[in-house]
């Protein structure tokens, strides 16, 4: 005798119920039966996908997020311009708010560590795309540590969103930009 048959939006169902929660109500309200709840699901249905909520939420996230495209203007400052305002675009989300709720959940559940980190080198292939062009456009010399720009340009939205509470607003935006620009662009040692 079969069993039921399987539902092909059950998945989607679950991720927009998470990202509806995580958005609406933030980390620490958003719980499994709310999510299992909001979906029409069963929370069997959820905990065999994804046994904790940090999994769970960094799924949301990597399907929700607005995405870091990838920009080639032809100029490193173009294409830093491009990425800040993507990265921006997360960082002046609703969400972020929970965000240091989820990483300190990630220190407890290694499998949903391992996927935020598999997703945030996601988010920042951009980037190393882009200083990889502007390298072979000679803009800029050798960088030997690729994640260190990377933090260079994306700390100061964390942070001043995060710790300073402040918007990210065009003219910051552009001192982040215009900063990174000249470190850049003005370095003749590796780091």
């Amino acid at each position: 005798m079969a069993g039921r048959p399987r539902d092909p939006d059950l998945e989607k169902r679950l991720l927009d119920a998470g990202w509806s929660l995580l958005t609406s109500r933030g980390y620490d309200a958003l719980t499994m039966a709310k999510v299992a709840s909001e979906a029409q699901a069963h929370r069997t249905d959820l905990y065999r996908r994804w046994p904790t909520k940090a999994q769970l939420v960094v799924d949301v996230l990597a399907g929700h997020l607005p995405p870091v495209s990838e920009h080639d203007t032809g100029s490193l400052r173009g294409d830093l311009k491009a990425i800040v305002d993507d990265f921006a675009e997360s960082w002046s989300s609703e969400w972020v708010d929970g965000l240091m709720a989820l990483t300190a959940d990630l220190h407890t559940d290694p499998d949903a560590e391992l996927a935020f980190r598999a997703m945030a080198e996601g988010r920042g292939r951009p980037l190393y795309n882009a200083l990889t062009r502007a390298m072979q456009r000679g803009e800029i010399g050798k960088i030997d540590e690729l994640g260190l720009v990377g933090d260079l340009i994306e700390g100061p939205l964390m942070h001043r969103r995060m710790i300073g509470r402040q918007p990210l607003t065009p003219e910051y935006l552009d001192a982040v930009v215009t900063a990174a620009h000249r470190l850049l662009t003005g370095m003749s040692v590796t780091l």
